[in-house]
């Protein structure tokens, strides 16, 4: 039997809890950057744009998390290149969450009503401007809830960032249950950990999905 008391334990698995919350802000924050980027590509005049969005969306979304990460942490030392575990599930995540995020607000930016689109072009307002005063004020209503949700998705998505050792919540409930021969105990707490941060988003998701859409029926 291991001498780790329960309170290193608890108090092991916080600090987890704390490196996944940072990584789930961090892949949230700068996902919805590169995010805000491929939805103005997706729905760029020009095709070009529009087909590199397209093709980027698709390998994000059509291949694991999982091997993302393999590609980007393993394969930068064949290219001489020295990539902390930190670093490379912030960026594989960051990666993951932008081809999402791009694509659900294009599908928001889409559900506003042409007619939206045309009042705006018979003021003589360029794309850009119809866009920025039209468009997306009306799309960001749409978009909270469903961005909402899937940081959820996000924050689960950090559990496979342990498998390139980056020592999150489920990376440190490994180790304790190798430490302490208590899985069940261990991983129960890691539950309980996950369903703190992922039930306050659904919940919230679920609210704003409700008034959202009790609101636009009034």
């Amino acid at each position: 039997m291991s001498d780790i008391s329960y309170w290193d334990i608890v108090r092991n698995l916080f600090d987890g809890l704390l490196w996944t919350l940072g990584l789930s802000l961090t892949a949230f924050v700068l996902g919805g950057c590169a995010g805000l980027l491929v939805l103005f590509a997706r729905i760029a005049k020009h095709p070009l744009p529009r087909r590199l969005a397209l093709g980027y969306i698709e390998v994000f979304q059509g291949t694991p998390l999982l091997m993302q990460l393999f590609i980007i942490f393993f394969g930068s030392s064949l290219l001489g290149l020295e990539v902390s575990p930190w670093l490379a599930a912030a960026l594989g995540l960051t990666l993951f969450t932008s081809a999402y995020l791009g694509e659900i607000w294009r599908g928001c930016v889409e559900s506003v009503p042409k007619g939206q689109w045309e009042a705006s072009a018979s003021l003589a307002l360029t794309h850009f401007e119809q866009m920025r005063h039209v468009i997306l004020p009306q799309a960001l209503r749409i978009a909270i809830a469903p961005s909402v949700g899937f940081s959820v998705q996000v924050v689960k998505g950090t559990a496979v960032t342990s498998i390139i050792g980056f020592v999150e919540l489920t990376k440190t409930g490994s180790m304790l249950a190798n430490a302490t021969y208590q899985p069940f105990m261990v991983f129960g707490l890691v539950a309980l950990g996950y369903f703190a941060l992922c039930y306050p988003l659904s919940a919230y998701s679920r609210y704003l999905e409700r008034n959202i859409h009790g609101s636009r029926a009034h």
